[in-house]
């Protein structure tokens, strides 16, 4: 967990009070709608169909028990009683009143949290492994590096007024859990000759132009990061498009332009920029890690309580053999905790579920939490003797869903429901299927299985690299439901393929239950998963299962 400074803290709060005034004279009618609206972006306010909406940064995904408690308390005194965590490791409240916006900004500045930069076109919230300082996989823990493209980015004068939003995330591991090759900017840890550097990629986005990450530099070297950095925004900026929004992206200008005439122009800044970077970044980046508190990791304590526990409890053994992931320590998991009960809204919590889950990181969890784009929290560093006595207080809480990657472990935007941009809703959808498959006691039996919807076209839940993708779309005033097959989110990342026309709201849940029972029909063995059928079978099969009447045909 990094710990802020005193300039952090100092800038946070002059922001919020900066803000305070913008609100004060948009309620007196100083300021026009059209007039406060880049204002409000910049401080991550929306206009949303119902209310005004608040996103809330956690940086890399990474959050402590007190801003949690404070997220809690914003919850429950100024909006609805609950926050939805996103894809993009924020948190939005969807009901607060314009009025009371500067004072929820001050609560959170008193613990070193912001909205700053989770909107306009600047550069986002950097996303990061939720997994980063526990994976047994990992080369190497990436927030520091994150830590670092956030302090660098934050007002950076350059990058405050790009074409287009600009989005950057960071793996340090070779297993992708961070997507990052659907970023502006994907960065994946790589070692070389005994070094460690990054590899580069540039271009990656979804929406209505989905596209994967193109590698412009194989190795960069930890020491020339953000100069290079520095230089594939500077050329972005000079060549990306401001004439149309929708052409606006890195990843049109990578499409249009290619990616040897970008790496071109990136090099050429690159060669006048690395000499203006004197050293102080690293000195930076140095104190930065020394920031970041490091669990204390015990060896010798028996795990023997767990062992037993899975002997004994088929509904704590099924909770760990799904919701469990491999620690760096061998007498330590990493926990996921599934915010997709069956039949509830993906990444809600409640004010009550979020002090649960702070008090727990506190007791068992070397307070530590972490948001994952997958509307999950994690807990990185639980020793296996607490994992019973945590999964006891997790289902208490009505947070013990053990269906981490299964079908109803579903990533969905919040839809027509919210946000002003949706064609469709799409949290019913989600929570229909989720209802449907707990119903016919599949999900296990299925195995591994992404399901991914988006209300729109702008694609915030994902869908295209969903292994079923669902888009909502509005077709002549009526909801109708695309499906997609085949994406992937992973370092095999690819975009799944439309499989025909779209369904209508009733429709949408018996498809997919047909397409999953085809998938049942086909598969080599149970090991098979959904992704690796398709790929070795093609789309045909699941498209006759979809579409049976074509078939038949």
């Amino acid at each position: 967990m990094y710990h802020h400074t005193e300039f952090d803290r100092a800038f946070v709060v002059d922001r919020a009070q900066r803000f305070r005034d913008q609100v004060q004279r948009r309620i007196s009618g100083a300021l026009t709608e059209d007039e406060f609206r880049p204002l409000r972006l910049m401080n991550g306010v929306y206009l949303q169909l119902h209310a005004y909406m608040l996103r809330i940064a956690i940086p890399y995904g990474t959050i402590s028990p007190d801003q949690m408690r404070q997220l809690a308390v914003i919850a429950d005194r100024w909006d609805k009683g609950y926050g939805h965590f996103t894809t993009r490791q924020n948190i939005q409240f969807n009901w607060p009143k314009l009025v009371d916006i500067p004072d929820m900004l001050d609560a959170l500045a008193e613990v070193g949290m912001h909205a700053i930069q989770t909107s306009g076109n600047t550069i986002r919230n950097v996303t990061a492994d939720h997994f980063a300082g526990a994976a047994a996989d990992e080369i190497a823990d990436p927030r520091p590096y994150a830590e670092l493209i956030r302090q660098w980015s934050t007002d950076h004068p350059e990058f405050q007024f790009l074409p287009r939003k600009f989005k950057i995330a960071v793996s340090g591991s070779p297993n992708d859990r961070a997507v990052v090759k659907s970023h502006d900017i994907g960065l994946r840890m790589v070692e070389k000759d005994g070094e460690s550097g990054f590899e580069v990629s540039v271009g990656g986005g979804l929406g209505r132009t989905p596209l994967v990450g193109k590698v412009i530099n194989e190795f960069v070297p930890v020491a020339d990061l953000l100069p290079y950095l520095e230089a594939i925004l500077s050329a972005y900026n000079s060549v990306g498009r401001r004439d149309n929004k929708y052409k606006a992206r890195l990843k049109i200008a990578v499409q249009e332009l290619g990616i040897d005439h970008i790496r071109e122009l990136v090099d050429e800044r690159f060669a006048e920029i690395r000499p203006k970077f004197d050293g102080t970044d690293q000195t930076i980046l140095d104190q930065i890690a020394a920031r970041f508190g490091q669990p204390t990791l015990v060896s010798g304590r028996s795990t023997a309580d767990y062992d037993a526990a899975r002997e004994a409890d088929p509904i704590f053994r099924s909770w760990a053999d799904t919701n469990l992931h491999a620690h760096k320590h061998a007498d330590y998991a990493i926990v996921t905790v599934s915010l997709k009960k069956h039949g509830a809204t993906p990444g809600d919590a409640t004010f009550d579920q979020m002090r649960v889950l702070a008090d727990l990181a506190e007791r068992f969890g070397q307070g530590d939490l972490r948001i994952s784009h997958e509307q999950n929290v994690v807990l990185p560093h639980i020793h296996k003797a607490d994992l019973a006595a945590l999964h006891a207080a997790l289902r208490e809480a009505d947070l013990g869903t053990a269906n981490l990657g299964l079908i109803s472990d579903i990533i969905a935007c919040p839809g027509l429901d919210y946000c002003a941009l949706a064609t469709a809703r799409s949290i019913p959808i989600a929570q229909q299927i989720a209802t449907r498959f707990d119903e016919l006691k599949l999900e296990h039996e299925i195995g591994e299985l992404k399901i991914k919807i988006s209300g729109c076209i702008n694609a915030c839940g994902h869908h295209h690299v969903g292994h079923i993708g669902i888009l909502g779309l509005d077709r002549a005033g009526v909801e109708n439901y695309q499906v997609t097959l085949g994406g992937d989110g992973t370092e095999t990342m690819s975009v799944g393929e439309r499989a025909g026309p779209g369904f209508s709201k009733d429709e949408i849940i018996p498809a997919i239950e047909r397409l999953v029972y085809g998938y049942l029909d086909v598969r080599e063995d149970a090991s098979e998963t959904f992704l690796q059928a398709y790929r070795r079978l093609g789309p045909e099969p699941f498209k006759a299962a979809l579409y049976p009447e074509k078939a038949a045909a």
